[in-house]
Formats: C-alpha cells, sequence, structure tokens
C-alpha cells in the first residue's frame, strides 16, 4: 500500500489539495455572493484570490515538492503560476458569467463545475509549466 502511495504521491496530493482550494473557492465565493450579496464577477474575483494563494503554497510545498528558494525561481515559479491560475480564471469567469449571469442557472451548482474543469487544467499546467523543472526528480 505504501509502495501505491509513493508512485501516486504527487496525484494523490493534487486531488486532496485541490479539494481544499475548491471548497475555499467555491466557500468563499458563496459568503460573497449570498451572505454579503455581492454580484457574480466580484464573488468570483474575492474566491479566485483566496483559492490561488491557498493553492500556490500548498502546490509547491506538498504536491510538487519544489524546493527552490533562491529569489529567481521564486519569481518564476510565481509569475508562471499566477499566470497560469489567471488564464484559468478566465474561463472560470467565462463559465460563471454565460452560466449564471445570461442562462441563469443555479449559481453554486455552476461554480462546482467550473471548478472541477479549471481543477484538472490548473495540475496539467501546474506539472507542465510552473514546476517543471523541480518535479521531473519527483515524478513518479
Amino acid at each position: 500500500m505504501s509502495e501505491l502511495f509513493n508512485k501516486h504521491k504527487q496525484k494523490i496530493n493534487y486531488l486532496f489539495f485541490g479539494g481544499c482550494t475548491t471548497l475555499i473557492n467555491t466557500a468563499v465565493y458563496y459568503i460573497c455572493y449570498e451572505n454579503f450579496e455581492l454580484s457574480n464577477i466580484p464573488s468570483n474575483v474575492f474566491a479566485w484570490i483566496a483559492a490561488a494563494l491557498f493553492a500556490y503554497v500548498t502546490n509547491k510545498i506538498w504536491v510538487f515538492e519544489s524546493n527552490s528558494a533562491d529569489v529567481k525561481t521564486l519569481l518564476k515559479e510565481l509569475s508562471n503560476f499566477f499566470g497560469c491560475r489567471m488564464a484559468t480564471a478566465l474561463l472560470d469567469l467565462t463559465i460563471m458569467i454565460v452560466s449564471v449571469d445570461l442562462l441563469k442557472w443555479n449559481a453554486l451548482i455552476m461554480k462546482i463545475v467550473a471548478n472541477l474543469i479549471v481543477i484538472i487544467l490548473n495540475y496539467v499546467l501546474s506539472k507542465l509549466i510552473v514546476f517543471k523543472n523541480d518535479q521531473d526528480s519527483n515524478s513518479s
């Protein structure tokens, strides 16, 4: 069992922390949209900021085990990470505008659907672009 976990550790950790990121994103969106009665777009932006900050830390430390500490590498990781996350955030925002604002579908259900799509894309982008140098030695 330990061997199986170690073989798939990166994917398991990503699913766990991706799930936590999704919960943070969804909870912040819901609180902003329902409790503070902010509109769809500001609620989505606040949710994205909270989730992206959490995701960077957890992806760097536990998922891709990036041990880089020099400023140049950190800045490259940060810019790549947030660049990729901004691209998937635009996809998320587009899904939410079309489904909630235009089609009037349920906001919470559509937020969950959008998050499922985004979480898959974020893993691929983080693996191929953001943490590629460090993850080569950690890949299964």
